[in-house]
C-alpha cells in the first residue's frame, strides 16, 4: 500500500491530498485548452479529462483501445489523437498532465494499470479494427511502456483489451466493491485489470486480433542459459526473480527492467537505470558487500541483469522476526540480547558503506529491505540509483523514511540514511515521520535510549547526524498533561486542518477521502471527526456540522455504516440533528442493500445496526423491522462455522471485527438483546466461530487473526476487535471455548510497539478496546507509549496516519480516532464505539441525549432504511 500512499503525497508537505490542489504548479496537457466542436461534453476528474459526443450512446462494456506514449512524445501524441477522435466523433479521455501521468508510470504505480495516456471507446468491433488500423499509421513511431493488462496491436503505442465503459460495481467473495461487467446471464462479476491480458470465459477475440496475440506469445526464455524457478518482487519497472544459470546450476538472481516503464523523479525508465546499476556493480567487483555480477541480456525489448545469489534475509525482516517489544517478552535480558544484535547489524551495514565509498560509490537507497543478513555476510543490493560520489547528487528512488533534507547529497545521503537506520533498528517505521518534523529525532532518540541498554553516544550521534546540528533538549512528551490540556491539544490542530472551503473533504484524512463518500464518511470523513469531538467533550461546531449535512445527501456515497451514509446519520442524529440525519436515512432508504456485504464496516451487518440505533432513539417500530429483516438476510448467508478458509484477506474473505464475521455477530447480538430470540444468539456464536477458525496461536501465547504473510492483532482486521464481542456475547452465554480465546487475545491490547497509531490498525485501537474493558493501568502505558508517533501541528498535537508518511485527523487512522481512544479511558463520562454500549444501555441516554426521562419527539411519513 504504501506505493499508492506516495502518489497522494506530491501536492501537500503535511497532508494526503490530490494533484487538483496543484494544477497551476503542474498544469494540464495544452490540448485540455483547444475548444470543443458544438456537440461535445467534457467532464474532468483529478486524473482523467473525459470527452464524448453530446447524446452519444455507448455500450456498458466492450473493446477499448488504450494509447502509450513516452512522457517527452505526449503532446505530440495527444494532439494527434485528439483531432483524430473528434472528427469521427469517438468518446475518449486522456491523463491530465505529465505529474499524473509520471505518478501514473512510477517504479511503484498498480502495474496492471499503469502505461495508458489514452483510452478510446469503439462502438463495437468493426469500428474497433478501423480506429487501430488508422491509428496505428497515424502514432507510427510512437514509442511507449507496454500495457500489461492489455494486448499490444503491432509494434506501435496501441493495446486493446475488453472491459467496462460504464461505472458499474459488484462484491467479491472476500467483501470488496469493484469494478464490474456483466455476463450473457446478465450477472455481474468483476473487471479483472490484472498485470496480464485475459479475456473474459465468454468474450472471443476479433480474428484479426489473433496474430497480435501470436506475436505476444512467441517471446519465450527458450534458448536462454538461465531458467526462472520462482518471482521475488514485482514493480511497474519489470520483476526480480530467482533463477538457475543451468550451464553450471548456479543458483542467481535476474532482474528485469521494462522499456519506458518505472519512471523515477529524474523520469529515468527502468531500462536506464538497469544498464547504470550494472555499471555500478562493475565498479564495486570484488567487494564482498556486493553481489557478484554475473551477465546483461535483452530478451524481446526487455532488459535483464544477471547477479549472484545471496542467500540470506533482509534486514527488515529479522527486525520484525526479533524485535522484543513486538512480542509479550520484553524482559531485561530480551532487551539486552536484541541490543547487542543489532548494534552490531548497524556496524557492519557502516563497513559495508564505507567499502563503496572507498570505491568512489554513494549507494543512495539504504534501507532494511535494501541489506541482505546471510550468516557473518552482510550485502547491499539494488543500485540502481547508486552515484558517484564525486558527483554529490541525491537520490531520485528512495524509501521515504531515509531520503536526507535538501542539501545533503553524495557521500552525506548515505551518512544520513545510515543514522536513520540507527533509529529504525529500535523503532521500525518512526523514520517514516521524520520529514513531517525533523527535530522528531530529537524525541524518538531519548525513547530509543529510555527502552533499550543502547549507548546514549551511539545513538546521539545518529540524531546529530539527522537534524543537522547538535539537538536540543528533548521535549516532554504533550501526552503528560492532564485529560483538558491533552483534548483541548488535539482538537486545536484537527479544526486547525479544517478547510471548509472544499466540497471533496472537510478534514484531511486517509486516501480512502477520495473514493465517493470518503469526504463525509464515519471512517474517514468528516462524521467520524465531529463524533469524536463531541463524544469526549471537546466541543460542537455548527458551522462544520452544517458542512457535513449539506454534503451528506448524495447516493453515490454509499449507504455503509463507517464508509458511507449510515454512518453519516448515526452521526447527525448523536449532534441533535434529528432531521438531517432522517433526511440522510431517507436517501439510503432507495438504495438496494441486498447487495452489499455482510461487514460491519460497509456492510448489511452495519447498516441493521444503526436502524436498530435509530428505533431505540426514535421509537419508529418501521426501523427495528427492517433491521431484523436485515438480520435475516445475514443469517441466509453466513454459512457454518467451517465454511471460511483458514486465511483471512488476500483472496479469501476477511475476518475481525470491521470486515469479518465479527461485525455480524455484534449484529446478532444486538438483535437478541431486543427480541431476546435464541437463535439469534446461535448465529452470533457461528459467526464469531467463523472468525476464531482464522485465529492462530502464537509463540507467545496471544492469539492474533492469521493473515498468511503476519498474524493480525489490530482492532479492525484482527483479533482484538473479535474479542470485543466474543465478551459481549459471553454477558448472554457461557461458552468455555470463547472465554479460553477471549482469555488468550486479551493480551494483544498490552503489546509494547505498534507501527502505527491509529484507531482500526494501531494503538489506539488497543487504548479503545482497554477502556471500554475496564482496564485503566494497561491503558496508561499504552497512552504514554503514543509519544512514538505524537507529531506538532499549529500549536497542537497529531497523529500520522496510514503509512506514516503524512498527518490524518479522521477517525480511523489519525488523531480524531486517537481522541476518541483517549476519551474512553479519560472522559468523565462514557466514551465507546458505536454499538459498544453494554447491553441495555441505551444510547438515547447517553452524553449526547436528552436525560433520561425526557420526551424524544417522533417522525413521520418517513422512510427508515
Amino acid at each position: 500500500m504504501i506505493n499508492t500512499y506516495e502518489n497522494y503525497c506530491f501536492a501537500d508537505p503535511f497532508f494526503y491530498d490530490t494533484l487538483d490542489r496543484k494544477r497551476a504548479e503542474h498544469p494540464d496537457f495544452s490540448v485540455t485548452g483547444l475548444a470543443l466542436p458544438d456537440g461535445w461534453a467534457h467532464v474532468a476528474t483529478d486524473t482523467w479529462s473525459h470527452y464524448a459526443p453530446a447524446g452519444g450512446r455507448l455500450p456498458q462494456q466492450g473493446w477499448k483501445i488504450h494509447v502509450s506514449s513516452c512522457l517527452d512524445q505526449a503532446e505530440q501524441v495527444l494532439a494527434a489523437v485528439w483531432d483524430y477522435c473528434v472528427t469521427h466523433r469517438l468518446a475518449f479521455k486522456f491523463l491530465r498532465g505529465r505529474r499524473v501521468m509520471m505518478m501514473r508510470n512510477s517504479k511503484y504505480a498498480g502495474r496492471e494499470s499503469s502505461g495508458k495516456l489514452v483510452t478510446i471507446y469503439p462502438v463495437d468491433e468493426v469500428q474497433l479494427e478501423l480506429v487501430l488500423k488508422e491509428l496505428a499509421g497515424i502514432l507510427e513511431g510512437v514509442a511507449g511502456p507496454y500495457i500489461l493488462s492489455d494486448l499490444r496491436y503491432g509494434p506501435g503505442p496501441l493495446f486493446v483489451r475488453y472491459g467496462g465503459f460504464a461505472e458499474r460495481y459488484c462484491v467479491t467473495e472476500n467483501g470488496e466493491r469493484v469494478l464490474a461487467i456483466e455476463t450473457p446471464e446478465g450477472e455481474l462479476v468483476p473487471d479483472v485489470r490484472g498485470p496480464a491480458f485475459v479475456l473474459p470465459p465468454w468474450v472471443t477475440l476479433p480474428g484479426f486480433l489473433e496474430p497480435h496475440l501470436e506475436a505476444r506469445n512467441s517471446v519465450t526464455m527458450e534458448g536462454l542459459p538461465y531458467r526462472v524457478d520462482s518471482v521475488l518482487h514485482f514493480s511497474n519497472g519489470g520483476g526480480v526473480y530467482l533463477g538457475t544459470d543451468v550451464r553450471t546450476g548456479e543458483r542467481v538472481v535476474l532482474k528485469e527492467a521494462r522499456p519506458h516503464a518505472g519512471l523515477d523523479a529524474a523520469g529515468r525508465d527502468a531500462v536506464t537505470r538497469l544498464r547504470h546499476e550494472a555499471e555500478i556493480m562493475e565498479r564495486l567487483a570484488g567487494l564482498e558487500q556486493v553481489p557478484a555480477l554475473r551477465d546483461y541480456f535483452t530478451l524481446g525489448e526487455h532488459h535483464f541483469l544477471v547477479q549472484e545469489h545471496v542467500d540470506g534475509t533482509t534486514l527488515s525482516r529479522l527486525i520484525a522476526q526479533k524485535h522484543p517489544l513486538t512480542s509479550a517478552d520484553t524482559g531485561d535480558d530480551v532487551l539486552a540480547g536484541y541490543t547487542t544484535w543489532a548494534v552490531g547489524m548497524l556496524g557492519e551495514v557502516g563497513r559495508a558503506l564505507a567499502a563503496l565509498h572507498e570505491r568512489g560509490v554513494v549507494f543512495g537507497d539504504l534501507h532494511p529491505f535494501n541489506v541482505l543478513v546471510a550468516g557473518e555476510r552482510v550485502v547491499l543490493i539494488d543500485f540502481e540509483v547508486s552515484s558517484l560520489a564525486a558527483d554529490r547528487k541525491r537520490p531520485t528512488l528512495a524509501n521515504p523514511g531515509f531520503v536526507p533534507p535538501p542539501g545533503r547529497a553524495g557521500v552525506e545521503a548515505d551518512e544520513y540514511a545510515l543514522a536513520c537506520l540507527h533509529l529504525g533498528m529500535f523503532a521500525p517505521m518512526a523514520t517514516m515521520m521524520l520529514p513531517l518534523h525533523r527535530p522528531k529525532a530529537v524525541h524518538l532518540g531519548r525513547l530509543v535510549t529510555e527502552t533499550f541498554p543502547v549507548s546514549p553516544d551511539l545513538v546521539a550521534g545518529a540524531v546529530r547526524t539527522i537534524v543537522g546540528h547538535e539537538p536540543p533538549r528533548p521535549p516532554a512528551s504533550m501526552l503528560a498533561e492532564s485529560w483538558p490540556a491533552i483534548r483541548e491539544s488535539i482538537t486545536r490542530a484537527i479544526l486547525a486542518s479544517a478547510t471548509p472551503g472544499r466540497d471533496d473533504r472537510l478534514f484531511p484524512g486517509d486516501i480512502v477521502q477520495f473514493e465517493p463518500g470518503g469526504g463525509v464518511s464515519l471512517a474517514n470523513g468528516a462524521a467520524g471527526v465531529l463524533h469524536a469531538l463531541a463524544v469526549t467533550g471537546a466541543g460542537r461546531f455548527p458551522d462544520h456540522e452544517d458542512w457535513l449535512a449539506e454534503r451528506a445527501k448524495d447516493p453515490a456515497a454509499g449507504i455503509g455504516f463507517y464508509s458511507g451514509l449510515h454512518g453519516v446519520a448515526y452521526t447527525l442524529e448523536a449532534l441533535g440533528r434529528r432531521e438531517d440525519a432522517l433526511d440522510v436515512a431517507e436517501v439510503c432508504a432507495g438504495e438496494d442493500w441486498e447487495r452489499l456485504d455482510l461487514s460491519l464496516y460497509r456492510g448489511i451487518a452495519g447498516i441493521a445496526l444503526n436502524l436498530l440505533h435509530f428505533h431505540d432513539v426514535t421509537g419508529e417500530a418501521a426501523f427495528r423491522e427492517r433491521a431484523l429483516q436485515m438480520a435475516e438476510a445475514v443469517a441466509d448467508r453466513l454459512g457454518g462455522p467451517d465454511d471460511v478458509p483458514e486465511i483471512s484477506g488476500g483472496v479469501h474473505p476477511h475476518a475481525g471485527l470491521m470486515y469479518g464475521s465479527s461485525g455480524p455477530a455484534l449484529m446478532f447480538l444486538h438483535a437478541y438483546e431486543r427480541t431476546g430470540d435464541g437463535r439469534l444468539l446461535d448465529l452470533a456464536a457461528t459467526a464469531l466461530r467463523q472468525d476464531l477458525r482464522r485465529c492462530v496461536r502464537r509463540d507467545d501465547g496471544q492469539l492474533h487473526v492469521q493473515q498468511g504473510w503476519r498474524t493480525n492483532p489490530y482492532l479492525d482486521e484482527g483479533s482484538a476487535g473479535i474479542g470485543l464481542v466474543l465478551a459481549r456475547y459471553l454477558a448472554h452465554r457461557r461458552d468455555e471455548t470463547f472465554a479460553e480465546a477471549l482469555e488468550v487475545i486479551r493480551p494483544v491490547t498490552t503489546l509494547s510497539y505498534f507501527i502505527q497509531p491509529g484507531l482500526f490498525a494501531g494503538r489506539a485501537g488497543m487504548i479503545a478496546c482497554l477502556g471500554m474493558e475496564g482496564r485503566p493501568e494497561a491503558a496508561a502505558r499504552q497512552i504514554s507509549r503514543l509519544a512514538w508517533h505524537e507529531l506538532p501541528f499549529r500549536d497542537g498535537l497529531a497523529f500520522p496516519g496510514a503509512q506514516l508518511l503524512r498527518l490524518s485527523m479522521d477517525l480511523s487512522t489519525g488523531s480524531a480516532g486517537v481522541l476518541l481512544a483517549l476519551g474512553t479511558v479519560l472522559h468523565d463520562e462514557p466514551v465507546r464505539l458505536p454499538f459498544f454500549e453494554p447491553p441495555g444501555w441505551r444510547q438515547a441516554q447517553g452524553p449526547l441525549r436528552k436525560p433520561a426521562g425526557s420526551t424524544i419527539p417522533t417522525s413521520s411519513g418517513r422512510r427508515c432504511s
